[in-house]
């Protein structure tokens, strides 16, 4: 398995670089972490007695990435799950913070274990991962990423501000799609007319 180094830098290079857009609700970010994680973390990268936008903009790729290991990874316990769902969860946990646990906790529920769906990593959490990794150890990555997919389409059933993040102007399969579907078996995609069926209502 990839390290979790090796994976924070995957992260680091989806998320790409600085990004101001209005319609995010995290605001201002730079490879991914946002001035409120920022602003959590006390970090004033200038020392001027603020985080602003100067500090994200000056945030290097090395610094979110320790950033994302260790509040993101280790922090939230993520490294107490099965190894095949260490990868999807600590994505999503980067772009949709406890929600990643959530998902999970709905997804072992619907599987039998049921969970109280607090976000939080705790016994029951990793005991139920274990158990449903034992069981279907082939299938718990390719069930996590497609809840992790349908989370972002309810988002943008909901929210018309978000749908630019799930469909591209062409009508193709936007970023958060691709991300979730980078984690799923390839037979387990969304072909282009059920991508477009699927988004269909959307106009």
């Amino acid at each position: 398995m990839r390290t979790v180094q090796a994976i924070a830098e995957e992260i680091v290079a989806r998320e790409g670089g600085f990004v101001n857009d209005p319609d995010d609700p995290g605001g201002a970010t730079n490879f991914g972490v946002t001035i409120h994680t920022m602003r959590r973390l006390g970090l004033d990268l200038d020392r001027d007695g603020d985080v602003d936008l100067t500090d994200v903009m000056a945030l290097s790729r090395a610094q979110a990435v320790e950033i994302f290991v260790r509040h993101y990874f280790f922090k939230p316990q993520i490294d107490k799950l099965p190894l095949a769902i260490q990868p999807s969860v600590f994505d999503m946990y980067v772009n949709a913070g406890s929600n990643a646990v959530k998902i999970l906790q709905r997804l072992l529920g619907q599987m039998g274990y049921p969970l109280e769906g607090d976000g939080v990593i705790g016994p029951a959490t990793v005991a139920a991962s274990q158990a449903a990794a034992g069981a279907a150890p082939h299938h718990l990555a390719d069930a996590y990423g497609i809840a992790r997919r349908n989370y972002y389409f309810r988002i943008a059933d909901r929210r018309a501000a978000s749908r630019k993040y799930a469909r591209t102007r062409g009508g193709q399969k936007g970023g958060w799609i691709r991300r979730a579907e980078e984690f799923i078996n390839p037979r387990f995609h969304l072909s282009d007319a059920d991508f477009q069926k699927r988004t269909s209502a959307w106009g």
